[in-house]
């Protein structure tokens, strides 16, 4: 995805993406920290599992710390342009050049939800996606338990694709998730 090692700084009027740095731990663990954000992106599958708080400052550091280096997949931190606080990430990852496509996941903390920072984040990184990279795909999958997540992907022009039927279990309750796509012969940008 990124043969050259291209870290880019995408700036928009609400957001700027940026690559991430060992020091981003302590702002990602109190985003990480967020039971929402641990339930809506599937990483926990209790509401227990979800309260238990964020990975280690430390493992945090050491994840964060190899962001930058990595050519097959693009992580950045997002930063909300008026308070200069890093209020979460976007990821294009699991790349396959051949097909040239990716998926693509994110996630927003409580300081950086409801003013549209993910919206113009997924809008750039996409962006960046299909116009720098050359990708043709760049697909997704969103909880049907988070339909905030899903208006912001349909508002930057992902099409609904598919279900995968009960693919998250979540308090002894099954969740489907919602394939979502968008081709560079849709992007408008």
């Amino acid at each position: 995805m990124n043969p050259d090692g291209l870290q880019p700084v995408l700036t928009g009027e609400l957001v700027v993406l940026r690559p991430f740095a060992v020091t981003d731990a302590e702002a990602m663990a109190q985003v990480l920290a967020d039971p929402e954000v641990v339930r809506l992106t599937g990483s926990a599958h209790t509401t227990a599992d979800s309260l238990a708080g964020a990975p280690p400052v430390e493992e945090l550091r050491a994840w964060y710390g190899t962001r930058a280096g990595l050519t097959d997949r693009l992580d950045l931190a997002v930063v909300d342009r008026a308070t200069g606080e890093l209020v979460g990430e976007v990821v294009l990852n699991e790349w396959d050049e051949g097909s040239a496509s990716c998926n693509f996941r994110t996630l927003i903390g409580p300081a950086g939800r409801g003013r549209g920072l993910g919206t113009e984040a997924a809008r750039l990184v996409v962006g960046f996606g299909f116009d720098t990279l050359g990708l043709h795909r760049i697909e997704l999958g969103v909880h049907a338990f988070n339909p905030r997540a899903r208006r912001v992907y349909e508002k930057v022009g992902f099409v609904h694709e598919g279900t995968r039927r009960e693919a998250l279990r979540f308090d002894d309750t099954w969740v489907d998730t919602e394939v979502m796509a968008v081709l560079s012969s849709e992007w408008a940008g």
